[in-house]
């Protein structure tokens, strides 16, 4: 899933090289978090919101396909 997400980013942002995507499990929770450069915030997230959301609704479809349920994250920085 990890991979997928950080495909997904590393074709949206100008500086690649920049992207971090962890994926953690937390007391049974998954969790990915995205970290790019200030810069490409405003990218990631879009108009509205709508790239992030996007982002986060593939995961979710893909997720449910295995029964789990992972959240997508920003990180500052």
């Amino acid at each position: 899933m990890k991979d997928i997400v950080e495909a997904i980013v590393r074709s949206i942002v100008q500086q690649p090289d920049s992207i971090k995507v962890i994926e953690e499990v937390v007391e049974g929770k998954s969790s990915i978090k995205i970290s790019v450069a200030q810069p490409d915030m405003g990218r990631i997230i879009g108009k509205e919101g709508r790239n992030i959301n996007a982002i986060r609704t593939l995961v979710a479809a893909m997720a449910a396909k295995d029964d789990k349920r992972i959240t997508v994250d920003i990180l500052e920085g």
